[in-house]
């Protein structure tokens, strides 16, 4: 009888909607929300994900930051205040999403881009049958109006 292996599958690069993200100004609150992943027809284990920030040319300010989170839900409930639209979003401080991590913004002109992020880590291991990001920008810049993506790649299992 032949031994079955399981191997990581990775799906195809799947970039979100960013428009609203385009342009987005320096806030400790204001902040960009991405459209929801419904996660309950893919089953992923995990979406690895990577955000490139392109800065206008402004020097650092504020905390010289850019913070991801990610939000969740379970039907259309989604992780307080999100609203599993693309947009806009106003944060509380402290707020109930998870971090997934901080881009620095340590000089004028940059180009940020993030490390790869599991979103299920944040989330304790298991990725949400629906998630998306919210990013603050509080790098006292703009993010500039083009030359801006995120990008996921969806994680499964296969047995060869």
């Amino acid at each position: 009888m032949a031994t079955a292996t399981v191997k990581e599958a990775f799906a195809n690069a799947a970039t979100l909607t960013i428009t609203n993200l385009n342009s987005l100004g320096s806030s400790a609150t204001a902040g960009w929300q991405s459209a929801v992943v419904n996660n309950t027809s893919d089953l992923a284990l995990d979406a690895l994900v990577q955000v490139v920030l392109d800065m206008e040319n402004t020097a650092p300010a504020n905390d010289k930051a850019v913070y991801i989170y990610a939000y969740s839900g379970i039907g259309t409930n989604y992780t307080y205040n999100a609203t599993g639209s693309e947009g806009t979003i106003t944060i509380t401080n402290p707020n109930n999403f998870r971090l997934l991590g901080v881009m620095t913004y340590q000089t004028a002109d940059a180009i940020l881009v993030s490390q790869v992020m599991s979103v299920a880590q944040a989330f304790g291991g298991i990725l949400p049958p629906k998630w998306g990001l919210v990013i603050i920008n509080f790098t006292g810049a703009a993010v500039a109006a083009s030359g801006n993506s995120i990008t996921y790649q969806l994680l499964t299992e296969t047995v060869v």
